[in-house]
């Protein structure tokens, strides 16, 4: 969930209208909690944990995107079936999704607004923070099928994987215990119970982050290349190059991935990603071992001054 990208301002500067919402503050299962209204947008929340931004939600717009990663999940979703997407469906119909981390619920707002008719299902580990996600930005309406519980992302893949096998359309894997990915949502074994739940053409995603030497990044990539015949990696060439901290979005799919669409909405975006695939991100990979349970670890922690909150 963390994004090293700016984050909206908490206080108004001079030349901004006061505005009325005031932050709210909780102590939740994993660290401190803020919701933080954004004053220069209408309906527009930023959530923090820790002081590390986790979320940004428009109650007003959840078309509206925030933070660069997750406008890249979004046009995944939008490419789902694209020509080169799943089968079986117009394009923009309804899909089976499974969450696993929750934060804002910012991705399954996006999908109840564009894709009218999808079930997801969202888990996430920490309660409290859940519980006030729901009374302060709800997102619960006519037509939204979101269902939203606590519980460890592992242990739920591991339970669907055994009970609906190829149930899913897609798999988000957005877990950080502050600003790190759990280890055990990190290896091979994790892997194979995500493509276990995934109909055929079904995409998995990880939004993870990573720094130089992007030693994480390159694991990662052997992990995911170890389990998913198609695979390729989003992200901006700075940190590619190593010269930044910031997210990488790993996909993979036993079948044909949208590259050439996905190509397409990442260069208009605002904020231009670079699309890896095939040879070139198996030269990314390189020598690196995939990673098992037995060698998995916690994804580095970000460097200090990687995140800013006004």
């Amino acid at each position: 969930m963390p994004d090293p990208t700016a984050a909206p301002s908490a206080a108004p500067s001079q030349d901004s209208p006061v505005d009325e919402r005031l932050p709210v503050l909780r102590e939740t299962d994993l660290g401190r909690a803020k919701l933080l209204p954004d004053v220069d947008h209408d309906g527009g929340w930023l959530l923090t944990l820790d002081d590390t931004p986790q979320s940004y939600v428009d109650l007003g717009d959840p078309t509206h995107l925030e933070f660069e990663y997750t406008r890249r999940l979004g046009h995944l979703v939008d490419a789902l079936d694209g020509p080169e997407g799943l089968e079986g469906g117009p394009e923009g119909g309804p899909v089976d999704v499974l969450h696993l981390g929750g934060g804002a619920l910012t991705l399954p707002r996006y999908l109840a607004a564009t894709r009218p008719g999808s079930r997801q299902r969202v888990v996430e580990v920490d309660g409290p923070l859940l519980d006030l996600v729901e009374q302060q930005l709800p997102w619960r309406g006519p037509g939204v099928d979101i269902t939203a519980e606590v519980g460890d992302a592992r242990e739920a893949l591991a339970t669907l994987a055994r009970t609906a096998p190829g149930s899913l359309d897609l798999v988000v894997a957005d877990v950080f215990h502050g600003s790190r990915t759990p280890a055990h949502l990190t290896s091979v074994e994790f892997l194979r119970l995500a493509a276990a739940v995934l109909r055929p053409g079904g995409l998995y995603a990880a939004n993870l982050a990573d720094g130089a030497p992007l030693a994480f990044a390159r694991a990662q990539t052997a992990t995911l290349r170890a389990v998913f015949p198609q695979t390729c990696l989003i992200a901006e060439p700075p940190v590619l190059r190593g010269r930044r901290y910031g997210n990488i979005l790993l996909v993979g799919s036993a079948g044909p991935l949208p590259v050439a669409d996905l190509v397409r909405r990442l260069a208009g975006d605002i904020f231009p990603a670079r699309l890896t695939d095939g040879a070139d991100l198996a030269a990314f990979a390189g020598r690196t071992a995939p990673v098992t349970d037995a060698t998995a670890t916690d994804s580095p922690p970000p460097p200090d001054g990687a995140f800013s909150v006004g």
